[in-house]
């Protein structure tokens, strides 16, 4: 692979590799920052639309409540981590060559990421899909009209906010994942 892409992409000057990334690390932050609190909202409104006066039977919500919620931790530790990016990018671009950054280090910083960002990747896609399966199983459970006796089984906003918070992280997660893999293979040439 690497041969494959270093035939498009010419080696890295370690300038122009500051630049790059500088402007990658940036565009990563604040998409990131954007889906997560995105995600962070529904979540916040999903708890919060709970009715807890109602005993639900349905743990398959409250497990990917829990998910989305550690989902988020990793997502504020990968934004910090994207912040880190653009510090040592300013590093590498600073005229005294005594505060750049070895390579090695650098390439340990975008490998931590990228191990981040895919785990923030497949718990939330384990919590969209235990979301998912959850509402399926309540609008298949029984026909609509017979829903309103049986109140377990309405689909809630709550459901929908679930869904909504573990989409938006995986997205979040997926974009510091490419970023870190694009930096760090780019760099390894």
């Amino acid at each position: 692979m690497s041969n494959q892409l270093g035939s498009y992409l010419p080696p890295p000057t370690k300038q122009r590799f500051a630049d790059t990334f500088r402007t990658v690390s940036r565009f990563s932050l604040w998409i990131q920052l954007v889906l997560g609190g995105i995600s962070a909202i529904a979540l916040l409104l999903a708890i919060f639309s709970r009715n807890l006066s109602v005993k639900t039977d349905n743990a398959g919500i409250g497990l990917g409540i829990f998910l989305a919620i550690v989902g988020i931790l990793l997502l504020c530790f990968r934004v910090y981590w994207a912040f880190r990016y653009r510090r040592l990018a300013k590093r590498l671009q600073s005229a005294n060559r005594d505060v750049h950054p070895k390579k090695e280090e650098i390439i340990q910083v975008l490998q931590i990421g990228l191990v981040v960002s895919l785990a923030g990747v497949l718990l939330a896609f384990l919590a969209s899909e235990l979301s998912v399966v959850v509402v399926l199983a309540k609008a298949l459970a029984e026909p609509q009209g017979i829903a309103v006796y049986n109140r377990q089984n309405v689909i809630r906003s709550l459901d929908i906010f679930v869904v909504l918070a573990n989409i938006n992280m995986i997205g979040a997660h997926f974009v510091g994942g490419v970023t870190s893999l694009g930096l760090l293979e780019w760099v390894d040439q």
